[in-house]
């Protein structure tokens, strides 16, 4: 590949043996708008664009079929290879997103969507170019008054079809964009498909390397150890802690997050939350401790509870329960905390009625937990180590997905005009 020179009509970076200028397309000259209806009822799949995704079956997508089977003959037949344009703008795509149909010889769409056919464009080339923000403006100048109704662009089928584009003149050249990039996207998927099976397996793990609801023994554990497990309250082998920051000593904020663990604040949020003028009556946390966070998600229903493992200490919310351990691996309980072997004592226990985004538990009910643990402190160790590798597996896995798609990113700026 090389650089080219700024000013003419042809990208930064284009492969070698290719110099002439780029031309201006039209994509009403170089696709066709697909209309078909299903009258026939020829596919019963329902598709939805997802961003991230592509064109995907509702089911996959949402878990459920949102379309009703009694109106598939009004939806549009769209047949594989042919594009789809949903004007839904969501995060990271203000303008909507256009996908080709690769999974599935044939579906259907609802009529919103805006579906065609390329003609006389490289079908790759033209996949690619619609992964880049080069069309964003046009689309945005086209949007009627008013255009963000309810989440969707009011943008006519007729205007967006007289929207242009620059493409190489050799069929050629644009093959060979098109193939570089299906390839890293290719390398993506695979490496996803892996992380998403690491996760699957580290789920099941987790679920078999602890005992269940009622038994003293997990279904796996390594071999040389056997006996019960010992069981006692988070209380006999935890303390509160309650040093406060009165002397303003410590000035790093800590947050803890349910995908992130214990992290400072600034790197979660790209700036300091809590105002400085406060800190007085923040929680001092040292490195070890453990950490609560009342509020619930979809990971974690209880609430999460992390370990301080950056190595140095800092201040958080009174709103969190800080404790710190005694008589215990820390790196295992850390990973008990993974699993969902706490969360029924915390249903019985505790409330999430007054907000619903908050769990709440009193601290004299929160200290009477049961905590399950090998009597062994090598097996503990152990266990720890065991997921603390596994989860750098699953770390490298998504080092590389990133890497992979800073590189397309790159390529998608300087590769087209």
């Amino acid at each position: 590949m090389n650089e080219e020179v700024k000013g003419k009509k042809s990208p930064q970076l284009r492969f070698s043996g290719f110099d002439d200028e780029w031309e201006e397309k039209k994509l009403g000259n170089v696709s066709d708008r697909v209309i078909r209806k299903n009258e026939n009822l020829e596919s019963t799949l329902p598709l939805t664009i997802s961003a991230q995704y592509g064109l995907v079956d509702q089911i996959t997508f949402f878990n459920n079929q949102v379309a009703s089977t009694t109106n598939l003959r009004n939806y549009l037949l769209v047949k594989n290879g042919e594009f789809a344009y949903n004007k839904s703008y969501s995060a990271g795509y203000p303008w909507g997103a256009v996908k080709r149909l690769d999974r599935y010889e044939k579906g259907v769409l609802s009529t919103l969507y805006i579906v065609f056919k390329p003609k006389n464009i490289n079908s790759d080339y033209l996949l690619s170019y619609y992964d880049t923000d080069k069309w964003y403006k046009q689309v945005s100048e086209i949007a009627a008054e008013g255009a963000r109704n309810h989440g969707l662009l009011n943008i006519a089928p007729n205007d967006f079809f007289q929207t242009t584009f620059y493409a190489p003149k050799s069929e050629n050249e644009q093959q060979k964009i098109g193939t570089i990039l299906s390839k890293i996207d290719s390398l993506i998927q695979a490496k996803t498909k892996k992380l998403e099976s690491l996760k699957a397996v580290k789920k099941s793990l987790l679920q078999k390397c602890f005992p269940k609801e009622g038994e003293k023994v997990p279904e796996m554990r390594f071999a040389g150890f056997s006996g019960d497990w010992e069981e006692k309250k988070l209380g006999e082998i935890a303390t509160k802690v309650i040093d406060k920051n009165f002397d303003l000593s410590v000035q790093e904020v800590f947050t803890n997050s349910a995908e992130f663990g214990v992290i400072s604040q600034r790197d979660f949020f790209d700036h300091d939350i809590a105002n400085t003028a406060n800190i007085d009556g923040y929680y001092v946390i040292q490195n070890e401790d453990f950490v609560y966070n009342p509020r619930i998600s979809v990971t974690a229903p209880v609430g999460p509870i992390n370990r301080n493992n950056l190595g140095r200490k800092g201040i958080m919310s009174p709103l969190y329960t800080i404790f710190r351990t005694k008589n215990i691996n820390t790196l295992y309980l850390e990973w008990y905390f993974k699993t969902e072997c706490w969360h029924d004592f915390m249903y019985l226990n505790g409330d999430s009625g007054a907000r619903f985004d908050r769990f709440s538990i009193k601290d004299i009910v929160f200290f009477e937990m049961p905590i399950l643990f090998p009597a062994s402190v090598a097996e503990q160790q152990k266990i720890g180590q065991f997921f603390s590798k596994y989860d750098s597996l699953i770390s490298a896995q998504q080092k590389e997905i990133d890497k992979l798609k800073d590189i397309k990113k790159s390529l998608l700026q300087k590769m087209f005009i």
